[in-house]
């Protein structure tokens, strides 16, 4: 995502500082706080400010490690491909032969890999592989890719799950997923072809999904005994197809409008999750994703998020969410020079000075936590001082250039946008597995989910 420039007019930082240092608390001090206050809530949102940064994985594991043990939490919900996830899915609940997570990992293609084919998602998922193991099968927690970027994957899974439900409509499935043909199997080189070419596959893709949910529906209706996560998985791998085609055909008209695409997707997926369930639901994704649009200058661009859509509509009621930021002051992030481009270790320059993670590192604490009222412009008198200035906010994205600081900070009113805030003073790259030295686990893993 691009974000808007943003200079701070604040010279005098100190009112802010000493707001937060009333409030922080040490990570290690306010952990067992911060997992009781959220616990209640339907669906918890855990965020990062990278896509590569090893502490934000390893603290979003560890809550939700906290929360699926003592809260009986139902399922993970995580920014990556439907496809690739629902693979993880079957290893952590017993479903497939694999014997580790990393031969899972290991085989996700898409770039960035090094987001889930990394050593710091694979001990979280050996640990829930593990804790389910003790469960009956219909109780175990599944790890769910929210996205839709997996148009030709989706596609495919749908042909395969049809061709054991229902031989003659997954025929029909192959059919009408031949408008795709002209293009390989490029997405990217679909959404080219709408620019010059003002035609496209939606129609087809619609026709799919609504007769496998009718034929889906009898099916299950007379095999009830069968698996019904197969069901559901083959479900939405058709609604996947469907909104990956939406999504590259306005990612082909630019503007605001494959960025709502996407994440209307993310909601909609979450919303089925959390209704197949019957219970609440974590979501690990990025700062821009789960941090509540309405408080940042993104709103200002017309772009909605998966975390205002969550207060607004997956949900009652604001209070039935619960949304964790993340943000550090510098440090080293894997991340690529452009799309596509061969992951790299990184150096995280300090943070701008008034920005989010400048005031927070003059606190001169290291790592803090704080906590906000729960809720859009919900914040109590204390939280709408200081506190709840605009100021940058630090969003480090799969493609990073540290020599472009000013591009990557997202204007913010922090106890509107999250719930609570993790700052890191100084945070390490993730250990992805396709990195020199990443054939084998870091030295210090595990590191205890």
């Amino acid at each position: 995502m691009t974000t808007r420039r943003f200079e701070t007019t604040d010279t005098n930082p100190s009112r802010v500082v000493e707001a937060i240092a009333e409030r922080a608390t040490s990570i290690e001090d306010g952990f067992d706080a911060l997992v009781d206050s959220i616990a209640d809530a339907d669906v918890v949102l855990l965020g990062e400010a990278s896509h590569g940064t090893s502490e934000y994985y390893r603290l979003r594991a560890r809550l939700t490690a906290r929360l699926l043990e003592d809260h009986d939490f139902a399922f993970v919900a995580v920014e990556g491909d439907w496809t690739d996830c629902y693979d993880v899915t079957e290893y952590v609940t017993g479903r497939a032969d694999a014997t580790a997570a990393s031969d899972i990992l290991d085989g996700f293609e898409r770039w960035p890999t090094w987001m889930w084919a990394n050593w710091e998602v694979a001990e979280f998922l050996d640990w829930l592989a593990k804790y389910n193991a003790g469960r009956a099968i219909g109780d175990r927690m599944g790890f769910y890719g929210l996205d839709v970027y997996g148009l030709y994957e989706s596609m495919a899974a749908v042909i395969d799950a049809l061709e054991d439900l229902d031989p003659e409509l997954a025929d029909r499935a192959r059919d009408a997923y031949h408008c795709f043909e002209p293009y390989g199997a490029d997405a990217s080189e679909y959404a080219r072809s709408i620019r010059l070419i003002p035609e496209d596959c939606e129609d087809e893709v619609i026709d799919v999904l609504q007769t496998l949910r009718e034929d889906v529906a009898e099916f299950h209706a007379d095999h009830d005994g069968d698996d019904p996560l197969a069901f559901f998985a083959a479900e939405q791998n058709a609604l996947v197809a469907k909104n990956a085609e939406s999504f590259y055909r306005a990612m082909a008209r630019g503007g605001a409008d494959s960025w709502n695409v996407r994440d209307r997707h993310m909601s909609r997926t979450l919303e089925r999750l959390l209704e197949f369930h019957d219970g609440q639901g974590i979501v690990w994704a990025h700062n821009t994703h789960v941090g509540d649009a309405r408080a940042t200058s993104m709103h200002d661009r017309g772009q909605l998020n998966l975390g205002q859509l969550a207060r607004e509509e997956v949900c009652d009621d604001d209070s039935d969410v619960a949304i964790v930021g993340f943000g550090s002051h510098r440090g080293t992030v894997i991340a690529g020079t452009e799309w596509g481009a061969e992951m790299e270790r990184m150096r995280v320059p300090e943070a701008r000075a008034g920005s989010v993670e400048d005031v927070f590192h003059r606190l001169d604490r290291e790592d803090v936590l704080l906590e906000f009222a729960r809720g859009y412009a919900t914040a109590d008198e204390s939280e709408r001082g200081p506190l709840a200035d605009p100021r940058g906010h630090r969003a480090i994205g799969v493609v990073y250039d540290p020599n472009y600081e000013g591009s990557n900070y997202v204007q913010t009113v922090l106890p509107d946008r999250y719930d609570a805030f993790v700052h890191v003073d100084e945070t390490t790259a993730l250990h992805p597995f396709n990195i020199q030295g990443g054939e084998r686990p870091p030295e210090t893993y595990p590191w205890g989910v």
